[in-house]
């Protein structure tokens, strides 16, 4: 992407400005967002020209960022308040179209607080060591998955794709080591979803992070977005480190993700934290800036005879007799401290 001055466009005061050929994908029109927000957008055509560049600028500014595409895809960050985003796009005969989205940008005092001082590891989506394997825990049914980097849709440029093959409700787990850290308590993930239409088929959404403690037990930071239950789900340790009984435990917070918006990008990010035995504090959940309390503390420490890691886990739970979800991820930062 480039940034140029309006002097640029000077151009667009003498064409046509018309909007009816852009799809805006996100943000939603009038929607409440958290910054940054995810900025997606395409245009074939303007005034029936061919589409040559596309770009955005925010309220009243006079600079406008612009790709030499037909599709436009960005991180945007504004302040807090009522903004108006101009998502443009320009033919290749001098034909300009213009869409003018009003976005909220949401209070800070609502947004995860992330000390300043914390340690984060960005594009952990981008990593080559990423596997998958059945996740025989799930039930008698089977999965198959693949996954792989890829430019469409995608913010970064550089984003997960994870394609699952189910039968019996079988569950597909992806899963990287980024790290090691047995010092830091904190933790918050950080993520943006993006689903079509097969997500009918997928039950469960599990993105979960596993640390190695100073005394070697693993702790598992394991969340869910329960599609049975309609709730957020959080992992516990009913039985001991050494006899461990892993199991989930309902939340008061509602989620379902056959219930988020198809074809566009979702901002989901997970907070909790642990002492020195491996109690887990959940404390919140947010996607796209709408904030829902777990607050729940519970054991969850597992003698798996680990050496100190760092791992996260990107599962994908099937619906039904069989199905073929695709999923996308992107941008995922994991802060601590």
């Amino acid at each position: 992407m480039r940034t140029l001055p309006c002097a640029f466009l000077i151009l667009s005061t003498f064409a046509l400005q018309s909007f009816a050929s852009i799809t805006v994908s996100s943000p939603a029109n009038a929607s409440e967002v958290s910054s940054p927000f995810a900025l997606s957008a395409n245009a074939p055509n303007c005034s029936s020209q061919n589409v040559a560049a596309m770009g955005y600028s925010l309220d009243d500014s006079t600079d406008t960022t612009i790709v030499n595409s037909t599709s436009v895809q960005a991180l945007v960050t504004a302040a807090p308040g009522t903004h108006t985003l101009h998502v443009k796009a320009w033919g290749d005969h001098g034909a300009v179209c213009v869409s003018d989205i009003p976005v909220t940008i949401a209070s800070l005092s609502s947004s995860p607080v992330v000390p300043s001082d914390a340690i984060s590891v960005s594009g952990i989506q981008t990593l080559s060591n990423w596997q998958g394997v059945n996740d025989s825990g799930s039930g008698s049914g089977m999965s198959i998955g693949s996954t792989a980097i890829t430019n469409s849709p995608s913010q970064s440029g550089h984003t997960r794709q994870f394609a699952t093959t189910y039968a019996d409700s079988g569950a597909e787990r992806y899963f990287v080591s980024f790290g090691d850290d047995t010092e830091a308590t904190n933790f918050l993930y950080d993520a943006w979803v993006y689903l079509n239409g097969s997500s009918s088929q997928i039950a469960n959404l599990e993105m979960d992070m596993n640390q190695v403690m100073p005394n070697g037990q693993t702790v598992i930071f394991g969340v869910q977005c329960d599609g049975y239950s309609g709730t957020w789900d959080y992992t516990t340790n009913a039985g001991t480190p050494a006899s461990p009984s892993d199991r989930w435990l309902h939340s008061k917070a509602s989620c379902n993700v056959r219930n988020w918006t198809i074809n566009s990008w979702h901002h989901v990010q997970i907070s909790y934290s642990r002492d020195n035995s491996g109690n887990v504090t959940y404390k919140s959940v947010w996607v796209d800036n709408d904030r829902q309390d777990l607050n729940a503390t519970v054991p969850s420490a597992f003698a798996l005879g680990w050496a100190p890691a760092l791992l996260t886990n990107f599962q994908v739970d099937g619906l039904g007799a069989k199905g073929s979800p695709v999923i996308y991820l992107d941008n995922l930062r994991v802060y601590r401290w």
